[in-house]
């Protein structure tokens, strides 16, 4: 049987950030890193990006081919999601770099009332 998703439903704010890694790992109940630095990014991109307090759900599941899935909806219908590229000195930009790096994919679906960011990595193993 397989297990229900991991549904949250909260506020943007920086201090959820840590609070949703940790409970992340506790659904996975084993090592999960990449997961857990791609939910920080996507909570903060909400943050930096559409407003702090922004209710956002996030939404963690393990999809039928055993990767897992993450998607994090906000209510901005706006797809201002483009990789940057950077300089060397520059102190943010590259999060969707880091997000293409780790993830077998990712996305953005768009609706009339707002944008979910999702992305597929492969199971950890501990």
């Amino acid at each position: 049987m397989s297990r229900p998703p991991l549904v949250l439903e909260l506020l943007a704010l920086p201090k959820a950030v840590p609070e949703v890694r940790r409970t992340v790992r506790e659904y996975l109940g084993a090592p999960c890193s990449e997961v857990q630095l791609c939910v920080s990014e996507l909570l903060t991109n909400v943050i930096d990006h559409v407003g702090e307090a922004t209710p956002v759900t996030v939404r963690l599941f393990r999809a039928p081919d055993g990767c897992t899935r993450l998607e994090v909806t906000d209510p901005d219908a706006h797809a201002w999601l483009i990789a940057r590229h950077p300089g060397e000195d520059d102190e943010t930009g590259r999060g969707l770099l880091l997000l293409d790096a780790i993830t077998r994919r990712w996305g953005v679906w768009l609706t009339p009332a707002g944008k979910t960011v999702w992305c597929e990595l492969p199971t950890e193993r501990p």
